[in-house]
């Protein structure tokens, strides 16, 4: 049996995401768009569909609302990856302005509703 270390509650929300790190090889600069596949208080969950970035290296990360303007960029450090070919994952931990992930992410319930699907949306 596998013990889930997660702790605190995670909103299921496909928020659209852009990540970007410096790759350690060569230092080129590396921008992949994703989506979120959950988000909680401190970390989020993403799908990143080409490149994924090295466990423990730090990114920044931006938060988009639905008409493309920037909600928040700020720093995380990719705590695992999944290279699940056809869905491959980055699991990131907010290392800094938390607070401010918290209040215009985590507590913005205008943002999280308008990328939440209902139940009666997924009826054909």
């Amino acid at each position: 049996m596998q013990m889930d270390r997660r702790m605190g509650q995670r909103f299921e929300v496909s928020l659209p995401i852009r990540v970007e790190w410096s790759d350690e090889e060569n230092g080129t600069q590396i921008v992949e768009e994703g989506r979120t596949e959950n988000v909680s208080p401190n970390a989020t969950l993403v799908h990143l569909p080409r490149q994924l970035p090295r466990v423990g290296s730090t990114v920044n990360i931006v938060i988009f609302e639905a008409k493309g303007a920037e909600v928040v960029k700020i720093s995380a450090r990719v705590l695992r990856i999944e290279r699940n070919p056809a869905h491959p994952l980055a699991a990131f931990t907010i290392t800094d302005s938390i607070e401010s992930w918290r209040k215009k992410v985590w507590l913005n319930e205008s943002l999280i509703e308008s990328f939440t699907k209902s139940p009666e949306e997924y009826e054909d």
